[in-house]
């Protein structure tokens, strides 16, 4: 359910990312080569990425499929970044949210994506969903689980969490209420990256100090891809990445 992908680097057009290499997330779209849920991915897609000195990043958000959209080809190709956060959307439902639904979302200087899917949506996140101010759910983009993971989410670091804090603490607590979810998440904030693996794949590639790429899959066959272990929690910046196993929460 989903692909996705964080990118901090030197600044590069989108494209060079997102659409050129062999495997890209553009072609992940509908030919993903590691995906265990779901085949296509053409529920939307969206792009995020920060602008040089604007702590606060653009989006580009459709509801369509990623290869049907002709204006992508030109904004992936003239748009340059050094911190960008993209997906291409397998729904967990139909529902009729549009692109309002397709991440990546968005708050100040945050983005965020979920690959994967809450067991017993909607439902089974009532309980949680009554634990946030309610201006925080009024305000949701979407009436989808990734919606209201990213309120949880968002709740966490408008409190003062770091990103990995916030996402680790928002797994565990819909894993405790929906045991059998599945909970990728990833978040930016330009300057760091944080994900989760939890019931799908996760893979980084690391160049110290020139870039780090965290995605569902590799985009290429460079050899130095790595993949994140099951129930792990991924802190990276442009120059390191750190690995912290998660514990299954406790029934």
């Amino acid at each position: 359910m989903c692909r996705h992908l964080a990118y901090l680097g030197p600044s590069l057009p989108l494209g060079s990312v997102l659409v050129e290499p062999a495997h890209s997330l553009y072609r992940q779209s509908w030919a993903p080569r590691r995906q265990r849920h779901g085949t296509v991915n053409a529920d939307g897609f969206g792009v995020g990425w920060y602008a040089e000195d604007d702590p606060t990043p653009a989006r580009y958000r459709r509801a369509g499929p990623i290869w049907a959209d002709l204006s992508f080809a030109d904004l992936a190709r003239v748009v340059r970044s050094g911190a960008v956060l993209a997906a291409v959307r397998d729904a967990t439902e139909a529902g009729a949210d549009g692109e309002a639904a397709a991440a990546p979302f968005g708050a100040g200087r945050w983005l965020f994506s979920h690959n994967g899917a809450v067991r017993g949506w909607p439902g089974v996140l009532g309980p949680l969903a009554l634990t946030l101010p309610a201006a925080d759910v009024l305000s949701m983009e979407a009436r989808c689980d990734a919606a209201l993971l990213w309120a949880l989410v968002l709740h966490r670091l408008r409190v003062g969490d770091e990103l990995g804090q916030a996402l680790a603490d928002t797994v565990y607590e819909v894993a405790a209420a929906a045991p059998g979810s599945r909970l990728n998440l990833l978040v930016t904030d330009g300057e760091t990256i944080a994900a989760t693996a939890w019931g799908d794949t996760l893979w980084y590639l690391a160049e110290p100090g020139r870039r780090t790429v965290v995605a569902s899959e590799p985009y290429d066959d460079d050899p130095h891809w790595r993949e994140v272990p099951d129930r792990t929690l991924l802190a990276a910046t442009r120059t390191d990445v750190l690995l912290t196993p998660l514990k299954e929460p406790v029934a």
